[in-house]
């Protein structure tokens, strides 16, 4: 579970870096672009990995193609989001994608689901609902985009956690397969930032260098866990959005004073027993 709390932790910091990067003008879509290539250098230079096993049969290329597409464009659609639909819905509708990869776990990847973890995983949604319930009594504007982009957020994060699922069960080196999910990515961010004709700045650029650093610790350990937990998908699922979900809302207490009604308090503690029940089932 260890891998699964560093992850967690790696998460909460891309958050706060994506959270803090219109108060250092930073273009969120360049520091995305830059943050592949700082993620595709340190997989290069800390893992040592080999093209060789690229040429092999059993490579998961429609899963690797796929998680280039959807890790940088993802961004992007919950930048619209929080635009379009505000900052509660997006949040719901990022989470909530739980349902998708638990789904996975025990339709797709054959795990068997027992009380203890259909209990913890309802308690874990439940606790998930709790904690990003927010009252907003103004919305943004209507339109489309109110139920567009957060579908396209909550059907983006689903499926990117079925595809490192797909990758980490694919038996390529992990150093490979996270050089090649970087460089994908890396391709696709660029073409994105040069469609969109964005100017280069000093501080898209150090953005990047940050959000790339706390990137690959994010899906470095996110991967291991799903390597050394094989059997349990769903306990790595869960506890991962669930763990992201209590540190993040612990982290905007303490360093953007955010407030934290009752029920929010009550769902983070509701979620450490899920966690709980998941890892005992």
């Amino acid at each position: 579970m260890i891998y699964v709390w560093l992850s967690v932790l790696c998460s909460v910091c891309v958050s706060v870096l994506l959270k803090l990067a219109k108060h250092f003008r930073v273009d969120v879509g360049q520091a995305v672009a830059w943050n592949y290539v700082v993620a595709g250098a340190l997989a290069l230079s800390t893992l040592h990995p080999s093209l060789a096993p690229l040429r092999s049969s059993g490579v998961p290329w429609v899963a690797l193609l796929g998680l280039g597409v959807l890790l940088p464009t993802i961004f992007l659609a919950l930048g619209a989001s929080v635009r379009h639909a505000g900052i509660v819905r997006s949040d719901a509708a990022q989470r909530l994608s739980l349902l998708i990869s638990l789904l996975a776990a025990f339709v797709l990847f054959n795990e068997k689901l027992d009380a203890i973890k259909a209990a913890g995983c309802v308690l874990g949604l439940l606790a998930m609902a709790g904690m990003i319930w927010r009252a907003e009594r103004t919305g943004p504007v209507a339109g489309g985009g109110r139920w567009v982009y957060p579908l396209l957020v909550f059907a983006g994060f689903g499926v990117i956690d079925i595809l490192f699922k797909r990758v980490a069960a694919a038996g390529i080196p992990l150093g490979t397969a996270l050089l090649s999910m970087f460089a994908l990515s890396m391709l696709v961010a660029f073409a994105i930032v040069l469609a969109r004709r964005t100017r280069f700045t000093t501080q898209g650029l150090l953005g990047g260098v940050l959000l790339g650093l706390c990137n690959f610790g994010n899906i470095l350990f996110y991967l291991r866990a799903h390597r050394a937990l094989p059997g349990n998908p769903a306990l790595v699922f869960a506890s991962m959005n669930l763990g992201v979900v209590a540190l993040g809302a612990l982290t905007g207490l303490l360093l953007f004073r955010e407030r934290l009604s009752r029920l929010n308090l009550a769902a983070l503690a509701l979620a450490l027993v899920a966690v709980g029940l998941l890892t005992h089932g």
